[in-house]
């Protein structure tokens, strides 16, 4: 295209923020020569008043070109074409007088983005906009100092819905779950199936389905197969159950959420920029979420300690963790192996041992090792 991204620019103090745009062809189209992006953080849950997005907008229509994108894919406001010598206006304009600051661009910490949460949703686990906003503002150095390999993402989804799609596009997702037991309601389970309520919150009745079938759309779509009715009552294996969160949404009158309620960590999602798309691993099955979050802090930070030391330039985390293995990813956070780490058996049959798993390690006498293993 006409447009070339380069050139440093910014504003003072911070290494991300804008994304510098030039046309190349400056002399015939001399008002678009400069045409920067401005990325703007968002509000938790994207949360407006109808004022902040007036007074937004104010400043945009007066030293930008007043397009504007609602949302980028990192979920920041995006301020689209502006002049180099606006931007410290606008950064003075937005930091003194709407105390509101720029997001994430750059090898950095990108803006943290999150879900409604607790604040309007039902199924949600955990405070997403309050776990958001204290990790955007404990680590404001990561998010305006590019220090990192290449960008790294939060998400915070507050159930296995991902609303924010952490799973599919985040370094590091946060998603809410729970531990003890589906909550039934066996009184509700019959209406779903009599047709009194409607299935998904009515949410396909826009045509005639026809009858609802227990099998075809809720236990037999369960990916553990640890649902069962018999008829009369619906049973949920709840240690076999993934959380998937598909028979909550069909019967939501008939099923809920648990009361254990927590976060899961899963890490390594990525668009396909270069090595393919990837999605998330699971790499802390259960953690509270209770301020002032001592527990997620630790395994953020000597997870950025093992990628900022192993990570090659633009390679994002789970590139690393497909380079190196996950059991390095393990060592690195002092994460002990468990079986939700694992997403199929193995198809050969070795197991590899450190040597301080190994009694007498690599130089161990083999006449000891003979005497109980004879040939």
């Amino acid at each position: 295209t006409h447009w070339k991204h380069g050139g440093i620019v910014g504003v003072f103090g911070y290494g991300g923020g804008v994304i510098g745009r030039y046309c190349d062809q400056p002399e015939m189209f001399p008002g678009v020569a400069h045409f920067h992006t401005v990325r703007v953080a968002q509000p938790a849950g994207k949360y407006y008043k109808a004022e902040y997005l007036r007074e937004l907008m104010a400043i945009w229509d007066m030293r930008g070109s007043g397009i504007t994108n609602m949302h980028g894919s990192t979920g920041d406001i995006i301020f689209i074409g502006t002049q180099t010598d606006q931007l410290e206006e606008i950064f003075w304009e937005m930091t003194h007088n709407l105390n509101q600051d720029l997001g994430g661009s750059g090898s950095n910490l990108r803006t943290p983005a999150d879900c409604i949460g607790s604040s309007r949703c039902e199924y949600s686990c955990y405070d997403t906009q309050a776990l958001c906003h204290d990790l955007t503002v404990e680590y404001q150095d990561e998010l305006h100092r590019p220090a990192f390999p290449y960008k790294f993402k939060f998400k915070f989804d507050g159930c296995p819905n991902c609303c924010v799609a952490s799973i599919a596009r985040a370094d590091m997702a946060f998603i809410g779950t729970w531990k003890d037991d589906i909550k039934i309601d066996q009184e509700a389970v019959p209406l779903y199936v009599g047709g009194e309520s409607a299935p998904n919150g009515g949410a396909h009745s826009g045509r005639d389905w026809g009858p609802f079938d227990m099998e075809k759309e809720v236990t037999g779509l369960c990916p553990t197969k640890c649902m069962m009715y018999d008829g009369k009552k619906l049973y949920i294996d709840t240690a076999n159950c993934t959380r998937c969160m598909h028979c909550i949404n069909v019967m939501p009158r008939a099923l809920r959420i648990g009361d254990d309620r927590g976060l899961s960590i899963l890490v390594g999602a990525k668009a396909p920029i270069l090595d393919g798309a990837q999605m998330a691993s699971l790499l802390v099955p259960f953690v509270k979420v209770e301020e002032p979050y001592d527990e997620i802090k630790e395994v953020i930070e000597s997870i950025w300690d093992w990628w900022m030391e192993e990570g090659k330039n633009r390679e994002r985390l789970g590139e690393l963790i497909k380079r190196q293995g996950f059991q390095k990813l393990l060592v690195a956070t002092g994460i002990d192996p468990v079986i939700q780490h694992v997403q199929e058996p193995r198809h050969n049959p070795y197991i590899f041992w450190n040597e301080d798993e190994v009694d007498g390690g690599w130089d161990r006498d083999i006449d000891a090792f003979r005497k109980d293993h004879q040939r």
